[in-house]
């Protein structure tokens, strides 16, 4: 095997290039407020762009996996396309002020880039590293997670100053970055493109695609119970996560910028912890449970020493890393889960319908702080939520996602406990 046929170079790095590119999705909150000061739209008119931008990631995913199952080098070049070219449309429309061209172009366009690229090296990783498949897909899901922290030094300097009432210097940057990191991100996706390969001898299961159903995946109880668990991941996390600029400043922390980084690492960090973590344990679905566990065990300490009001940086720190840890882990471990518990025949099909959760916590998971702060004025009430919703998640690890492998044929879908 020459070194640039193996794992690292056909998997790992394409792996990277590809989510370390789409992962600046993320960035969004560094440059919203200069888009809709530049297009003059309200920030919360603006906000859907990113909230489209998600719920298109997720269902692209849902509907492109057995396109991604096919041919991963025709995905890597269309999640590259998709992508860039959406970055270069958000850039133009925001040039001419179009609120429903950005909705278009980041939402939609670059949102089908998302969600093809999201799922294209997954399933190449878990083949190249059949032994440690968690450890594989954790560094490729890590750099979706890690792209925050790479890319907010770039975007800041390519934005530029701001006046004393946060208004560029220059506005037209807030377009001219757009334009040159589409050009950087275009480079990136195309060496992964050229890079990634399955591998050598490899063929895809025809039968396992001619049996494979639609409608026995999505009516599975194990399906559903771990599409509940992801989702409620991602709506409390996301709930959390979008105030965390907010509670820091309720108990007088001030070094925003510092913990944004922290979390940021953290949920990196949690997407290769867990997930390599779940390599060594006999279930996989025991690193959910750990991190509904601790997610249920932070909470719990902020509502029990009343510590936003109280003012206790030290518990919003821990609780803002824990959720951070967990909400990454929750994103890494989820294909080697389905990957277990279904076979990685179809995986990235499957895989894909379960993303469709992250499509729909995308929508709801900033609001349901929102609403609830709205309503109250009170983080209190947002942990009571949070908590109830971490409850059902843990129920649907522990009583319905059971150990035992799906298996799939042309009459029945039943686990090898009921073959038994």
């Amino acid at each position: 095997m020459s070194k640039i046929d193996n794992k690292w170079m056909r998997a790992v790095l394409p792996a990277l290039l590809i989510h370390c590119s789409i992962g600046t999705v993320y960035c969004w909150s560094l440059f919203k407020a200069d888009i809709a000061h530049y297009i003059d739209k309200p920030l919360g008119q603006v906000e859907w762009a990113f909230s489209l931008a998600i719920f298109v990631l997720g269902m692209s995913a849902a509907f492109g996996g057995r396109f991604v199952e096919k041919d991963i080098k025709r995905s890597a070049i269309l999640s590259a396309l998709f992508f860039t070219v959406g970055m270069l449309g958000t850039g133009f429309f925001i040039y001419q002020k179009s609120l429903i061209g950005i909705y278009i172009c980041y939402g939609v366009i670059m949102g089908i880039g998302l969600g093809i690229g999201y799922l294209t090296p997954v399933k190449n990783l878990m083949l190249w590293f059949k032994e440690r498949k968690g450890l594989a897909t954790g560094i490729a899901v890590a750099g979706f997670g890690l792209a925050k922290v790479i890319a907010s030094p770039l975007m800041e300097n390519l934005l530029g100053p701001a006046n004393a009432d946060g208004v560029l210097v220059t506005p037209s940057n807030v377009y001219m970055m757009f334009y040159i990191l589409a050009a950087v991100y275009l480079i990136c996706m195309l060496i992964g493109f050229a890079l990634i390969r399955k591998p050598e001898g490899h063929v895809e299961s025809a039968s396992a695609a001619k049996a494979f159903s639609y409608k026995k995946v999505l009516t599975n109880k194990t399906f559903i119970g771990i599409w509940i668990m992801f989702y409620i991941n991602i709506t409390c996390g996301l709930a959390l996560i979008s105030q965390e600029k907010s509670m820091l400043a309720a108990v007088g922390f001030t070094a925003i910028g510092f913990m944004s980084a922290m979390t940021a690492v953290f949920n990196a960090g949690g997407r290769l912890f867990f997930s390599a973590w779940a390599d060594r344990l006999r279930d996989r679905n025991t690193i959910y449970k750990v991190i509904f566990g601790s997610a249920l065990i932070s909470i719990g300490a902020m509502i029990v020493f009343d510590g936003i009001d109280a003012g206790s940086v030290l518990l919003v720190v821990v609780l803002l890393c824990v959720i951070n840890a967990g909400y990454g882990g929750g994103f890494s471990n989820l294909p080697t889960l389905l990957a277990d518990r279904f076979g990685i025949n179809s995986i990235s099909t499957i895989h894909g319908l379960a993303l469709s959760a992250w499509a729909f916590a995308g929508l709801s998971g900033n609001q349901l702080s929102a609403i609830i702060l709205e309503k109250t004025g009170s983080y209190d009430y947002v942990m009571y939520a949070i908590l109830a919703l971490f409850l059902v998640a843990m129920a649907m690890s522990v009583f319905i996602v059971k150990p035992g492998r799906v298996i799939f044929d042309d009459k029945a879908v039943q686990t090898n406990e009921q073959h038994a």
